[in-house]
């Protein structure tokens, strides 16, 4: 690991000063992604700001029913409390179904938005990776490409983003807040993971300097009927091949409102508006589940051991929307298209 200097503040304006001040800083939280960065000589920052002391470790209650989660609160302290369990099911069964115990009591909400992806060419140094290096290219397209992105690609990275917390938040239709040199600003979340287009390397669309402060959620009435399900190849410790967050309400035999996020599938939290579109205010059958998906993943694009992704995304997501509205899953459990 190379050599850096260690920085710890207590008020966010130093913090963002100490950063601007040093071009190769990074902000320092829980670390769970970041160290394991350094150790691999992936990140090599010339300075670490430890904001693991800033105020920013509470979750309360908004007028009108919404919900503000610091950046620095626990992801285990968001999925136990009892506020996200009632209101935001969605979210504490996707912190859940992340990591282990022990990383989830480190891990923190700003550092999980901000981890970076877990495709083995990006830490393999003997690989070409444009994320690792800019313009080198990306070994991955002709490569193993099982656990890769089959939505948004582009020709220099199929990396998939392995969050589940932002999967949830991104059907939530969660809010970002951040502070930086030319002040505080939010972002909604289905725009702060940027798709990579020719610029892989660039994952969000924080600028230089600017630090995740809290995350907001809306009043959402649907979101206390919310699911999410991770199909992954062991029950824990491993990142989704696909997974589903869903939110639905019905009305007289119609889906009245629906909300609809995947992840393994693309470099970002996909939310699924296609879908969502062919949803709202449609018959609530297994039949219109099924047309609704298969919109979304009409513009797939598969590689060379991932075109099962379609077929597995397909069926999580009509048994997960089937479930929440109490439909009869009939042959979902048939077969197994996972290789």
């Amino acid at each position: 690991m190379k050599p850096f200097t260690y920085a710890r503040t207590t008020t966010v304006a130093e913090a963002i000063e100490l950063v601007r001040e040093r071009p190769n800083a990074k902000f320092l939280g829980g670390g769970t992604n970041l160290v394991d960065l350094m150790r691999e000589h992936i990140e090599q920052p010339d300075t670490l700001v430890d904001v693991s002391r800033l105020p920013f470790t509470r979750i309360a209650e908004r007028e009108g029913g919404g919900l503000s989660i610091g950046a620095g609160v626990r992801n285990t302290a968001v999925a136990a409390h009892p506020v996200v369990r009632e209101r935001y099911p969605v979210l504490s069964e996707a912190i859940l179904c992340g990591a282990s115990g022990q990383i989830r009591n480190m891990a923190t909400v700003g550092g999980n938005l901000m981890q970076r992806t877990r495709c083995h060419y990006f830490y393999d140094h003997a690989t070409r990776c444009n994320k690792r290096e800019p313009q080198a290219g990306c070994d991955a397209l002709e490569g193993f490409n099982r656990m890769h992105a089959i939505l948004g690609t582009s020709d220099a990275c199929i990396a998939t983003h392995p969050s589940d917390m932002c999967v949830a938040l991104a059907a939530l239709d969660a809010t970002i807040h951040v502070a930086g040199p030319s002040g505080a600003r939010s972002i909604p979340i289905n725009s702060f993971h940027r798709l990579p287009g020719d610029t892989p390397h660039i994952e969000t669309e924080l600028q230089a300097g600017e630090l995740i402060t809290s995350v907001e959620l809306p009043p959402l009435d649907l979101a206390r009927a919310s699911r999410y399900r991770k199909v992954r190849d062991r029950s824990s410790y491993a990142f989704a091949l696909v997974s589903v967050a869903a939110a639905v309400t019905t009305k007289d035999g119609r889906i009245d409102d629906v909300r609809l996020a995947l992840g393994g599938v693309a470099h970002k939290p996909w939310r699924a508006f296609e879908a969502e579109r062919h949803l709202r205010h449609a018959p609530a059958t297994l039949e219109q589940l099924r047309f609704a998906i298969d919109a979304e993943l009409a513009g797939a694009r598969t590689f060379a051991h991932n075109h099962f992704k379609i077929e597995l995304a397909r069926r999580t997501v009509v048994s997960v929307l089937g479930e929440l509205l109490g439909l009869t899953q009939g042959d979902l459990t048939q077969g197994d298209p996972t290789p």
